[in-house]
């Protein structure tokens, strides 16, 4: 059998974990690779929670944090060690001196185009160097590379923007879909208490791209007598947040969800006034389109990675004007739930990891 590795080593992160659960989820079904042993590299926290019910899923402790020296040497070893046909790293953050076959993903280049200076909670200078080695990091993988996925064709554009056009044909755009943790839920019907009877929500994390100090602010503008919920990690990032609520007296209109899970993330989409999401910069959209599939109206920014997800079944705004995401806001009329009905067909994460399995066949 020929070997592949997978970088599991985010499993549990939002964001680039619902990534890698959809795709080991999928690619479990032995249709689409009985041949192949595949390698998953897993944290020792994660280890032991984790369970395949694919024979040729071999789990591999590897303890090395993404962004570190360890993940360098020791990942760089383990790896090298293993012996393997293909690896698919589906982060950015790779043992740079790998030097055997390898597949990445790309999720974004949010980094390269907004340099923001704040999204390190350690300083600006520990900010520049973290981005002086990313900026290298991620030059090497598509350097190096044998292909190079993305979710988006908007991503795609981003790379040959920023790399050149002698990547156009080594990069291949794979739309994600939604979480099969959401299609297989069977609370659906589940009842949250104590929250409001009109309200809007955000999902997601908090960092600075994501905007949401800007929505804050214009909801402090906004005539609207609905709340906000904003559905994410307790962090540093929220805690700033949080600062910035109080500050403007919106502690009873602006409220945090912190840990939400899958039955009451779905709560959530089923019983708001629409989702908002203002975002400076994505490679997807996860929470957009799992709005839509349950046909929850959907509030968010005119950039190119929305508008190819959304055409125009969306009210877009500009996520740099604070007055026209408060007048968006304003303007938002409660009406019959105008959906995508063939959102899970045309955004399928069942789909992203067979084609996916259709690289590792081709490069292996």
């Amino acid at each position: 059998m020929k070997k592949i590795g997978i970088d599991a080593r985010l499993y549990f992160q939002t964001g680039v974990g619902v990534y890698v659960r959809n795709l080991l989820h999928y690619l479990q079904d032995t249709r689409l690779g009985n041949e192949y042993l595949f390698y998953i590299y897993l944290l020792d926290e994660d280890f032991d929670k984790i369970v395949f019910s694919n024979k040729n899923f071999v789990k591999r402790r590897a303890n090395f944090r993404w962004h570190s020296i360890s993940e360098q040497i020791g990942f760089l070893s383990l790896i090298k060690n293993d012996n393997l046909d293909l690896m698919h790293f589906t982060y950015f953050s790779y043992p740079i001196f790998y030097n055997r076959k390898f597949i990445i993903t790309v999720h974004d280049l949010t980094p390269y185009f907004l340099k923001t200076g704040v999204s390190s909670t350690k300083g600006f200078i520990m900010y520049q160097i973290k981005h002086f080695f990313y900026r290298l990091v991620i030059r090497q993988q598509i350097e190096k590379s044998s292909v190079i996925v993305t979710p988006t064709e908007a991503v795609k554009r981003q790379i040959i923007s920023k790399f050149g056009a002698k990547y156009n044909d080594k990069i291949v755009f794979i739309h994600e879909g939604v979480n099969y943790e959401i299609l297989d839920n069977k609370d659906k019907n589940v009842i949250k208490k104590d929250t409001p009877k009109g309200f809007f929500i955000y999902v997601g994390n908090f960092y600075p791209h994501k905007n949401v100090e800007s929505l804050v602010k214009a909801f402090s503008l906004s005539k609207t007598k609905a709340d906000l919920l904003l559905i994410g990690p307790q962090d540093y990032f929220s805690g700033r947040l949080r600062r910035q609520i109080t500050s403007l007296g919106l502690d009873d209109r602006i409220k945090f969800i912190f840990r939400a899970n899958q039955t009451e993330l779905i709560y959530f989409y089923k019983n708001a006034l629409a989702l908002i999401h203002p975002s400076l910069s994505e490679g997807f959209g996860l929470p957009i389109i799992e709005a839509a599939y349950f046909n929850l109206p959907v509030i968010a920014s005119d950039i190119s990675v929305f508008r190819e997800l959304m055409g125009k079944d969306y009210t877009s705004f500009d996520p740099t004007d604070i007055a026209d995401i408060r007048d968006k806001i304003d303007g938002f009329v409660k009406r019959q739930k105008k959906g995508i009905n063939d959102i899970a067909a045309r955004f399928s994460f069942a789909e992203m990891s067979r084609r996916t399995m259709g690289l590792y066949k081709q490069y292996a």
